[in-house]
């Protein structure tokens, strides 16, 4: 049975789904580098619009895989060096996707499950979701995942969930800002993410790599007369664009855009 599933549809959605529901989808090094592949393939796929992070299972994902764990127990502090490395490569991959990306989560996300939410473009997940950054219960830390969590939490949120390594809720993830929406049930789940994946479609795809190239040169920047002129070229460039052109075209002439298909 695979460990990683991928079901591309023709309106330009990606469902890549974990698929190790006996162990709660907890991954190892070998569904990482199974990841990062996939996820590079989907970056460069023109046909692909919008990624959705799912999961099989009772579980979106319960983090490091105990065999995984058991393993890393042994290596020198080189070898695990190289080891980290390879899961720093899937989060620095899924956040810097230059695609949309949804996390659909269920059941529980611990750990490094939750570092895959954080590197989500949009989170949504049911409202019986729990979730934990468990590291410090096995003497451990959550380093590699920290940048993208704390990103998503805040500093503040981030002293208490790292240190005392506690469950919480959907609706305490939705409250800190690591989930952007609750859902009753996985039902609604599914059609509150379809109506966001419907909104995706409709803007413009390079736009939106655009915009997430924005949001990294802005955030934590100070207001000086360099980050102004950066923002300034930046929107300038948008404007002559082959789809910022079209996009204005279509606005004005009360036609769809030619990025969205009939």
């Amino acid at each position: 049975m695979s460990a990683l599933l991928l079901d591309k549809h023709p309106d330009g959605v990606a469902i890549l789904t974990l698929n190790r529901p006996d162990i709660h989808n907890a991954f190892d090094d070998a569904v990482i580098t199974d990841m990062i592949a996939a996820l590079d393939d989907l970056n460069v796929d023109n046909n692909v619009r919008v990624v959705v992070l799912s999961a099989n299972g009772e579980s979106f994902s319960a983090g490091a895989d105990l065999n995984w764990m058991r393993r890393m127990a042994t290596y020198t502090e080189k070898e695990n060096l190289r080891d980290a490395s390879i899961l720093a490569t899937l989060m620095r991959t899924l956040n810097n996707l230059s695609k949309p990306t949804i996390a659909r989560i269920h059941g529980s996300a611990y750990g490094g499950g939750v570092g895959l939410v954080a590197c989500c473009d949009i989170a949504i997940a049911s409202v019986h979701t729990t979730f934990a950054l468990s590291e410090t219960r096995l003497g451990l830390i959550p380093a590699v995942i920290s940048p993208y969590v704390i990103a998503a939490i805040g500093e503040r949120m981030a002293r208490r969930y790292f240190l005392t390594a506690e469950r919480f809720d959907a609706d305490e993830a939705h409250h800190i800002g690591l989930i952007h929406q609750v859902e009753p049930d996985e039902i609604t789940l599914d059609k509150a993410i379809d109506k966001i994946v419907t909104s995706l479609l409709a803007a413009s795809p390079a736009a939106q790599r655009e915009a997430k190239k924005l949001i990294g040169a802005v955030v934590n920047r100070t207001i000086d007369d360099a980050l102004i002129l950066d923002t300034v070229e930046r929107i300038a460039r948008a404007r002559v664009s082959a789809e910022g052109r079209e996009g204005i075209a279509a606005f004005l002439e009360k036609r769809s855009p030619t990025w969205i298909k009939p």
